[in-house]
């Protein structure tokens, strides 16, 4: 194998029939004259052609077509022309450069010889050794690369970060998401799921159907039933927040809605069924008052809120850290509900968290959000995105549809997990706010096949992968129902 040429960051390289790689693939290239390498990435790879190639081909084509002898070739021409057709160019992409020390450097300010470079096929183990991550919660995702080795990132590259996990349905998103979220459970980290088809509760059985190793750690949460609140324990701000973002009530309204609320706070009744009484009994304008009390029948309906016990404790966050001290997850299930009540849910959530999170009364959160494009609302989000990390609330979102997530969002991302596309509009999305060139993307993730993904960011030290998932003895539900088996 040898350098052909060098343009920007692409190295093309001739490779003869014996050398053979996967997509995906590293390769360090040693340059002796120097004594520099190179650590490139094979995204590519088309046949080298030429004219006076083609020209042979045509004619070898249009000879045996027309004749039948055996032609005497004792040299063996034919089959050294044979070789040289099927030499191939291996399209490659400069990741990093290694110095004598054999550390990474992203610095890359030389070109090696052609001549005298020796180019060799490098494994993840290799690699492992280079990068020298000093962790220790591992997080086994499957196989890697042509040879297969084991790979795993670091529960460490996914505290404090914003990650994605996207790709067409049925690529293998949640089937992802439910190995990162076991393994956090493990080492006992606190994870909130919006599960929109009721599929991560299946991570309390085996496939066997016995009780699985993480099911004491999960929690089932079904909105009116064990997810239901009492309405003193959000306060104020966390309701006027649900009420503005998730129910678009008008200011006019709003401003109506806190002089209710500190009044039937001072008198010390304050609940969902003084509430809607105190609504259409105040002295109000009638507009402010229907804004007021079709508000109220949507919270009442979404069976959110105990009605009338102003003493009744209704689930609280802090009572499941207390009760499961080495690490748990909350499934919320959204399958049977409204959009509405999911953006109610989701608003509620996030407000109570992070203001339990300011006061230190509970610890960072894992937030995992599953078909996160049909909640995630672009005012809200982009605020709290940004400020995330300071709270302590570290989000993943799973989506098939990453145009639905703004590009605010998208620059903060540390980490992204990209299964299966072969829209170019999704793929050019995604590499104009990722560290990885559009080209590699686009190559690499159109011939993904099933449960394999593209790892990009610092869970894999920006270096990007192609993984293939490994499977679980869990029962991750999620699969397509289908009519016929």
């Amino acid at each position: 194998m040898k350098i052909l040429s060098k343009t920007g960051d692409e190295i093309l390289l001739l490779a003869v029939t014996n050398d053979f790689a996967n997509k995906g693939d590293y390769f360090v290239i040693e340059d002796f004259n120097n004594n520099k390498k190179l650590l490139v990435q094979f995204y590519d790879e088309e046949y080298f052609s030429s004219s006076s190639i083609v020209e042979e081909i045509i004619k070898d084509e249009v000879i045996s077509k027309f004749s039948t002898e055996n032609i005497f070739d004792p040299l063996e021409i034919t089959n050294l022309s044979q070789t040289i057709r099927d030499v191939r160019i291996f399209k490659t992409k400069i990741r990093a450069s290694i110095d004598n020390e054999n550390q990474i450097s992203t610095d890359v300010d030389w070109v090696p010889s052609r001549v005298n470079s020796k180019i060799v096929k490098i494994g993840l183990n290799e690699i492992k050794a280079l990068l020298k991550k000093n962790m220790q919660y591992p997080i086994s995702l499957g196989k890697c690369g042509s040879d297969n080795q084991n790979f795993e990132i670091f529960a460490e590259d996914l505290d404090g970060k914003l990650n994605i996990i996207t790709g067409k349905k049925e690529t293998g998103k949640s089937h992802l998401s439910k190995i990162l979220i076991n393994s956090l459970m493990q080492y006992g980290a606190y994870v909130i799921v919006f599960d929109l088809n009721n599929e991560y509760s299946g991570l309390s059985c085996n496939v066997d159907g016995m009780p699985s190793s993480i099911s004491d750690k999960l929690l089932l949460l079904n909105p009116g039933r064990e997810l239901k609140f009492n309405l003193t324990y959000f306060g104020k701000p966390s309701i006027s927040n649900m009420l503005k973002n998730a129910l678009d009530m008008p200011s006019a309204s709003l401003r109506e809605f806190f002089r209710i609320w500190d009044s039937l706070e001072n008198k010390k009744i304050l609940s969902l069924f003084e509430l809607g009484k105190a609504f259409g009994t105040w002295t109000i304008n009638e507009l402010v008052r229907d804004a007021l009390l079709s508000r109220f029948h949507m919270i009442n309906s979404s069976r959110l809120f105990s009605s009338n016990n102003v003493n009744e404790r209704g689930f609280q966050f802090e009572d499941v850290i207390k009760t499961k001290p080495k690490g748990a997850a909350m499934i919320v299930n959204m399958s049977r509900i409204s959009p509405v009540v999911r953006r109610m849910i989701v608003e509620l959530v996030m407000n109570k968290l992070i203001e339990l999170l300011e006061k230190s009364l509970i610890p960072p959160i894992f937030i995992f959000a599953e078909e996160a494009q049909l909640y995630i609302r672009d005012t809200y989000w982009e605020d709290l995105i940004t400020r995330m990390r300071h709270f302590g609330i570290y989000s993943t979102f799973i989506t098939n549809q990453p145009d639905a997530i703004n590009d605010t969002i998208y620059r903060q991302v540390d980490n992204i997990f990209l299964f299966n596309f072969t829209n170019d509009s999704d793929l050019e999305k995604i590499s104009k706010v990722s560290l990885v060139d559009s080209s590699t993307i686009k190559s690499l993730v159109k011939t993904l096949s099933h449960r394999n993904c593209l790892a990009i960011g610092k869970a894999v030290s920006n270096l990007p992968m192609v993984i293939k998932i490994k499977p679980v003895d869990m029962l991750t539900l999620g699969e397509t129902k289908k009519f016929f088996k």
